[in-house]
């Protein structure tokens, strides 16, 4: 078993590459994690809750540490500053942890760190907070809105004031309260390969606890496992981790016996193989992207779910495939997007997007749109989608498309249960909000080709 000391320094080696190194969250936990996977399930979970506690947290921590520091965090040095991160997570969020005791391995890692001259800053500020971390006085609610949730919940003002701009206080609030809260695993079962009952029974037999989720029959949650890859089931190929609301993607683009369907933007290939498994062995499903990487990726779950009617292929979806014009049945255009409905499940997101990085993506968007539109048939379905939030990427595209390429909206009624109907869903999109709907943040669309 690994020393306290030990765990806590793989913690802030893995801070260091995301903050400092700009590196992906979830990609360097998930090494992380490969690397140590020796370790007892215990510390492999501190080490996760901490990482991930302390990105998603960051801001509200960041505004508490200038409490009580005369230097402001930015003008830290990256270490420190992520030692003094990770130490108030611990002291803020982890009741079982004695705040002595992160005190003092925070000043061994400094010292550990060769910033010998520097452990009673750190030992101060920390000690400093753990007794004033109760008095801390945080923006108010009523007089600075936009200040409040931003410290409250972690989220950089300027998501805030666009969605302040489209919705109510109240939602936006309970959008940033559903991102906060721990994320979930939900999973797919594969039908066509089992019986849901035959997959929870499999998964009970390994102590995994199941639970039922909302909107459809076939989407469970999962918790008490060590690892994905340690999973019967999961080897055998008989689900695939996926939101619900990623789900619904191929329930309303309702497939038929024997449709042919191409997903443009489609790794890690979770919509496609959706398709592939409601198609039963018949139709064909081709699953697009752009790098050799996310190929290998699609095909991996293709040969793991033994799917028989579909492949993997590189595809650049900027470029036009004049041997696909008028070829699907059914499009799925899942596109590159700011991703900030899946905050809570990739917190750095927050942090690396900006407001003018999200309108190139709005420009990529549509440029895909543009290339890719011709190859639905008359009559055919184009399904658009992101994981993301707000109009900008979502109905403003929607509205776009329609004035500019021969489709019409559907409703999408049909597909969804009745607690998902709503105005929008009848004219055919739907916006799906973390804390409003218990999912990711999602939104889609149903759009039928006219001529």
């Amino acid at each position: 078993m690994t020393s306290i000391v030990n765990t806590r320094e793989i913690i802030l080696g893995a801070l260091m590459e995301i903050t400092e190194e700009e590196q992906y969250c979830h990609i360097v936990l998930r090494d992380v994690l490969t690397k140590y996977q020796y370790l007892e399930k215990r510390d492999r979970a501190f080490i996760s809750r901490v990482v991930e506690g302390t990105m998603e947290n960051m801001i509200q921590i960041d505004y508490i540490l200038e409490q009580f520091s005369t230097v402001k965090v930015q003008n830290m040095k990256p270490v420190i500053r992520n030692i003094l991160r990770m130490s108030v997570y611990q002291m803020q969020y982890m009741d079982g942890v004695p705040h002595s005791a992160v005190v003092n391995e925070a000043v061994k890692l400094t010292q550990k760190k060769g910033f010998y001259t520097l452990k009673g800053f750190v030992n101060g500020v920390l000690r400093a907070a753990d007794r004033g971390m109760g008095e801390v006085s945080f923006p108010d609610a009523e007089r600075t809105p936009r200040r409040y949730l931003s410290v409250r919940y972690s989220m950089p003002e300027w998501i805030l004031q666009k969605w302040l701009a489209q919705f109510e206080f109240e939602v936006v609030e309970k959008i940033c309260r559903g991102l906060w809260q721990e994320s979930r695993t939900c999973i797919r079962c594969n039908l066509s390969r089992a019986p849901k009952e035959t997959i929870i029974e499999k998964l009970r037999a390994q102590n995994i606890t199941v639970k039922e989720v909302p909107y459809l029959p076939y989407a469970l949650e999962i918790s008490d496992y060590n690892y994905l890859q340690a999973i019967t089931a999961f080897k055998e190929g008989l689900f695939q981790v996926q939101d619900v609301s990623s789900m619904l993607v191929a329930e309303v683009a309702a497939p038929k016996w024997g449709d042919y369907c191409i997903d443009v933007c489609a790794a890690p290939g979770g919509k496609s193989l959706h398709l592939s498994d409601k198609l039963n062995g018949s139709g064909y499903v081709e699953a697009r992207d752009l790098t050799d990487i996310k190929v290998s990726l699609m095909q991996e779950n293709l040969e793991r779910t033994r799917r028989i009617n579909m492949t993997a292929v590189r595809q650049d979806a900027t470029v036009f495939d004049g041997a696909s014009v008028e070829k699907a049945d059914i499009l799925l255009a899942d596109l590159p997007c700011s991703g900030l409905g899946v905050i809570g499940r990739k917190p750095d997101i927050k942090y690396k997007m900006t407001e003018a990085k999200q309108q190139e993506l709005v420009k990529l968007q549509r440029k895909i749109l543009d290339t890719v539109w011709s190859y639905v048939k008359v009559g055919g379905t184009l399904i658009y989608s992101t994981c993301t939030i707000g109009a900008d990427e979502n109905q403003y595209n929607v509205k776009w498309f329609l004035e500019n390429y021969p489709f019409k909206l559907e409703t999408i009624d049909p597909y969804l249960c009745d607690a998902l109907k709503s105005r929008t869903t009848k004219a055919g999109y739907l916006q799906l909000l973390p804390g409003v709907h218990g999912t990711d943040g999602f939104f889609l669309a149903r759009f039928k080709r006219v001529k």
